[in-house]
């Protein structure tokens, strides 16, 4: 699909004012809710790790991977390895 938008000329004087509307629509987006982090990253087209590492960039903290998420990740990790009887080495 194709999305077509007038820039203020100022704006338009800027080294890449598309990526820039574009990253901008892709953070408001993920802030508000309205794009899953994947939805974002896609958008963008980077990688989770990529996507990670703009939203740091960008200052963006309130949905950066959490002390939470990694807690939840390793119990998710503990529990499917119970369930194939694989051991994963603890950190």
């Amino acid at each position: 699909m194709r999305v077509t938008i007038d820039l203020a000329e100022d704006f338009v004087r800027h080294a890449d004012p598309a990526r820039e509307a574009l990253e901008a629509l892709a953070i408001q987006g993920y802030q508000s809710g309205a794009l899953s982090s994947y939805q974002a990253r896609t958008l963008l087209g980077l990688t989770r790790f990529e996507f990670d590492g703009f939203l740091k960039d960008h200052q963006v903290w309130e949905h950066a991977y959490s002390q939470e998420d990694l807690e939840r990740d390793r119990e998710t990790l503990a529990l499917l390895d119970s369930e194939t009887g694989s051991r994963t080495p603890a950190r």
